[in-house]
């Protein structure tokens, strides 16, 4: 890269996280010609996706072949799916990341193919970026780790209600198309195909998601191991490595900071004389990580010791604490406990009906009041086959069977 590149890339890395992907877009585009952009980039656990310029009706999905296919170093532009229709793009992925990221500029169809140089600049500053990214999440930062969590909470709401949503819709469309007093054998076939693959492909979007915002443990643990190796490779002190005897996975961001907390509190251990093996462990239960760093030196350490800086700050935005085990002359246990799951406050605890839209409880007041659809669709002004779907949504977001366990659930929480 030369200087002016460098110092645009500089420019870039200096802005918040958010801006980042508009700035490398208008970088970009005097020499790779434009009319917007969009990433997915596997080092964010909770907002993976993001766009900038014309690309409103880009989503994850039509990104995710782009990540698999496409080759680190080696810039790719062609058409694809975009927005629900083929437009020319082109493709940059990096492989900076443990599980890659891709950056794509969308260009007017029919534009010259971007120069080999153009392409070179490109990747040479998406490798730039995603390293950086890869960093933020490495060390995970209290500041931004805290910010991670609160998206996971509202990204997590997000998706549960649209697939709740989506996929009462289409079980609502599937059990009409199959009812027998259709006489249209093939119209209904045909039709009941189409929605059983809206259905699926609603169910392997949430899959795809969950791809990108865990981490396989085994695969975590074996990364931290990459990562502490190097750090006794010259020393007489022995590492052993406990790794978790699960396939399960666990929230990226967790991953993130189970590494970074390992790595501090081995670096306290270090200090210690004399120290000659030290013991580093993972175990996953359903609820929480417990990392544990065990030690054979003088069994002398405190919780005021380990407990202070960025590894306390790091476990109380994760809700976790940190024990510490010192017998004298026997060592330290250091166990950071991890839970998987945002604490929320019990004045959060979810309401009955907090997961219901204005329409939808309306709907839902009128059924425990007893009314049947024609009823309610008069009272509303909507038609019968729209308060059936409002009706299969209320089901299944309260998680009950009938309009009378509905009813009741509207009773008690009245």
């Amino acid at each position: 890269m030369d200087a002016l590149t460098l110092t645009t890339a500089y420019e870039i890395l200096r802005q918040p996280l958010g801006d980042i992907l508009p700035r490398v877009s208008a970088a970009l585009a005097p020499i790779v010609p434009h009319v917007g952009a969009a990433e997915l980039s596997t080092h964010c656990a909770h907002s993976p996706f993001k766009t900038a310029g014309g690309t409103e009706l880009l989503t994850a999905a039509e990104l995710a072949p782009l990540l698999d296919a496409g080759v680190p170093g080696k810039p790719w532009q062609g058409t694809a799916t975009v927005g629900g229709r083929e437009r020319a793009v082109v493709a940059v992925a990096s492989d900076a990341t443990l599980r890659g990221s891709v950056l794509v500029l969308v260009r007017e169809n029919g534009s010259a193919p971007a120069g080999p140089d153009a392409l070179a600049v490109a990747q040479a500053l998406w490798d730039l970026v995603t390293s950086h990214f890869d960093r933020f999440a490495s060390e995970a930062v209290p500041g931004a780790l805290a910010r991670s969590r609160t998206a996971a909470d509202t990204r997590a709401r997000v998706i549960a209600e649209l697939t709740a949503t989506h996929a009462a819709a289409l079980s609502g469309i599937l059990a009409v198309l199959r009812s027998r007093a259709l006489d249209d054998a093939t119209a209904r076939a045909t039709a009941t195909d189409l929605a059983a693959t809206a259905l699926v492909e609603t169910r392997s979007t949430w899959h795809r998601d969950r791809a990108l915002a865990e981490e396989p443990v085994q695969e975590a643990f074996g990364r931290l191991a990459d990562e502490l190796r190097p750090l006794l490779r010259h020393s007489p002190v022995r590492l052993d490595l406990g790794a978790p005897d699960t396939a399960r996975s666990l929230p990226a961001d967790v991953a993130h900071s189970a590494r970074a907390i390992v790595r501090s509190l081995l670096l306290i251990v270090l200090e210690q004389e004399p120290v000659r093996r030290v013991h580093v462990g993972w175990q996953l239960t359903e609820q929480e990580l417990r990392v544990a760093v065990r030690d054979d030196g003088p069994g002398a350490l405190s919780s005021c010791e380990v407990g202070a800086g960025t590894v306390r700050d790091r476990l109380e935005v994760l809700g976790g604490r940190l024990d510490v085990d010192s017998v004298p002359g026997w060592g330290t246990t250091l166990t950071a406990v991890i839970p998987l799951a945002t604490p929320q406050a019990p004045a959060e605890a979810a309401h009955p009906l907090a997961g219901l839209g204005e329409r939808e409880v309306q709907v839902l007041r009128h059924l425990a009041l007893g009314h049947r659809n024609r009823r309610i669709a008069q009272e509303l002004h909507i038609s019968e086959s729209t308060v059936k779907f409002h009706v299969a949504n209320i089901l299944t977001k309260l998680g009950v069977a009938s309009r009378g366990e509905a009813a009741a659930l509207f009773h008690a929480a009245a």
